[in-house]
């Protein structure tokens, strides 16, 4: 069988097939384990986290409001950003992690899905606020909890999928990789000693960690035991059965957007519509919103276009009216970059807190200037609103 002839290349421990893969929990096993469900970082990583591959002592003006700290403490990251742009004099930094509101310095920020009926999809928005106005923002904070708990979920989803199993899922994402019953059963009993440590341990672990990346790190790290081969082959597999369950995953349980939109204005808090590819259409909703990201490493596409929706927009109101704003978000992870840099996500490990080139781009700075819009503009004038 192939797959045992691949276990026979691998120069690593001799007898381990899937047919002999221990099925009880073994000290290996939850070592495995609590390595990957912590957050806290060695001095290499920190050292990774504090000092970034590139510099830009030109860039005078950074806006940074679409990017996602993870597990990075807060401290490392201003770090890393003032080692990046040691001459910025204009900047404006908010964190925006998922359904978790936090703060640097006078602003917090957060990413928050939630559900627009009228499409029939997930939706995020950015919401930006004074950190004195996220000091009384007990009740968002609540709906933020929950939102966070409930995508949660999903990974349990997932795992069920794998481990019970939910046999048109499974046979789906097998079909589409290729996976054989080897695979299949591989998968399945690491998913459940993964599912059996977390409901064993689920107080210990940190709530960020409860999320489909568990699985991922930990097949990971059993590449010194069973080959990059095959853990490829695993791998390939499980992101196949997320991409199904993530799109099978309940819509009706979110916060609808028009709620948040409410609880954010209550607070005097700024909305910014991220991901442009995904969301635009969310504008014919009339949100009350403060801007568009027009661009971010994962979507753009539709740039010049987006540009052109945001001019048009001004331009149906009358002078005096507060204008959207065009933005773009860099969409860092910072928890991507303190994973070994072999088994980074190259696309996501390159992206950089305020890295937006498309500012700068010829073509689209030119749709920029007839938009009447540049960084430092956007950057002075969502200050002030923020502030408002």
């Amino acid at each position: 069988m192939e797959l045992v002839q691949q276990y026979d290349e691998h120069p690593g421990r001799p007898g381990l097939y899937p047919d002999n893969v221990p099925e009880e929990i073994t000290d290996e096993d939850e070592r495995i384990f609590w390595e990957t469900v912590s957050t806290d970082l060695d001095e290499e990583q920190i050292q990774r986290v504090v000092t970034p591959p590139d510099v830009f002592p030109h860039q005078e003006s950074l806006l940074a409001v679409h990017w996602h700290p993870e597990f990075v403490p807060l401290d490392l990251v201003e770090k890393r950003i003032h080692a990046m742009y040691p001459n910025a004099h204009n900047s404006l930094i908010i964190p925006t992690q998922h359904n978790v509101l936090m703060t640097i310095g006078d602003y917090s920020g957060v990413e928050v899905d939630c559900f627009s009926n009228r499409f029939n999809q997930k939706v995020q928005l950015l919401l930006h606020m004074t950190a004195d106005r996220a000091a009384k923002a007990s009740k968002l904070e609540s709906m933020l909890a929950y939102t966070f708990k409930y995508r949660s979920s999903q990974l349990l989803d997932l795992m069920d999928t794998i481990v019970k199993p939910a046999k048109r899922r499974v046979e789906s994402a097998a079909e589409e990789t290729g996976a054989d019953n080897d695979i299949l059963r591989f998968c399945a009993i690491y998913v459940k000693k993964i599912r059996d440590l977390l409901d064993r341990n689920l107080e210990k672990v940190p709530p960020g960690s409860v999320k489909n990346k568990l699985l991922r790190d930990y097949f990971d790290a059993l590449r010194p035991i069973y080959g990059d081969r095959v853990i490829k082959r695993a791998q390939s597999f499980l992101k196949a059965v997320k991409i199904i369950v993530k799109a099978e995953f309940s819509m009706k349980y979110f916060y609808r957007t028009i709620e948040i939109v409410e609880e954010a204005r209550g607070l005097g808090a700024r909305i910014v519509i991220p991901h442009p590819e995904q969301f635009w259409p969310i504008l014919l909703a009339d949100y009350d919103v403060n801007g568009l990201e027009v661009w971010n490493p994962q979507s753009h596409t539709l740039t010049d276009f987006l540009i052109s929706v945001v001019e048009r927009t001004n331009l149906k109101h009358p002078p005096g009216h507060r204008r959207m704003l065009i933005f773009m978000g860099d969409d860092t992870h910072m928890g991507e970059k303190v994973r070994p840099p072999a088994l980074q996500v190259k696309s996501k490990a390159g992206r950089e807190i305020g890295v937006q080139p498309a500012w700068d781009d010829l073509n689209i700075r030119k749709h920029l200037i007839i938009a009447n819009m540049d960084r430092a503009d956007v950057i002075d004038e969502y200050r002030e609103r923020l502030h408002a």
